[in-house]
């Protein structure tokens, strides 16, 4: 990715208006965005997906520091470190969780809207997959009170509604995960976002058999 804070155009940058930089923070996201799904829903081999996300965190780390005090990238940041938890060993999961919720938590506290809930919504699946004290930081009522304010900010939402659901079914309710998994099935296709889009709904089918 290209470097945009040449010292030759520095003031040309810290003079720019707010929605060139807000652009600028968008096209970047969106890179480590399209590069997690890629590598969660097209890479194969855990140790080649093991090593690519390695290469996205340092990429988003870049991209924090390109763009400091913004939600947005910290909260991908947050998601990638996540996501390099779920796929860890048992002595780097708990340790790689314990990241991903810290800097989750300071995009939250940045901008509890940010990504239309999507920090609440990140924040909310940690706590509910992490188990509980003593072992963790998991808190299934935190968990809840997150997810439903990422609901109220997203309510048609595809990721939302999936991890409401997801979030239900591990509590019992088959019922309820079954009408969110639904509902997120019905949320519109996103063009710009094609292999999370597809991968997401996999996902949501998968979950949603075993609600029968």
């Amino acid at each position: 990715m290209k470097l945009r804070m040449l010292a030759a155009v520095a003031a040309v940058m810290l003079a720019a208006t707010p929605a060139v930089v807000l652009a600028g923070v968008g096209e970047d996201v969106k890179t480590i965005n399209d590069g997690w799904a890629h590598i969660v829903y097209e890479v194969r081999g855990s140790s080649t997906q093991t090593r690519a996300l390695d290469a996205l965190a340092n990429q988003a780390a870049q991209i924090v520091a390109r763009y400091p005090g913004k939600a947005e990238p910290l909260l991908w940041q947050g998601i990638v470190t996540s996501e390099q938890a779920n796929r860890a060993n048992f002595f780097h999961k708990l340790g790689l969780a314990t990241r991903a919720r810290d800097i989750i938590a300071h995009a939250y506290a940045i901008d509890p809207h940010a990504a239309r809930g999507g920090a609440a919504m990140s924040l909310a699946v940690l706590y509910y997959k992490v188990p509980g004290s003593p072992i963790g930081f998991g808190d299934k009522a935190r968990a809840r009170r997150l997810l439903n304010e990422a609901l109220v900010q997203d309510p048609n939402g595809l990721d939302a509604n999936y991890f409401y659901g997801d979030f239900l079914l591990d509590q019992g309710d088959k019922a309820g995960a079954r009408s969110h998994l639904q509902k997120a099935l019905q949320a519109p296709h996103d063009p710009l976002r094609p292999v999370w889009d597809a991968g997401r709904r996999r996902e949501v089918q998968a979950l949603l058999a075993r609600t029968r």
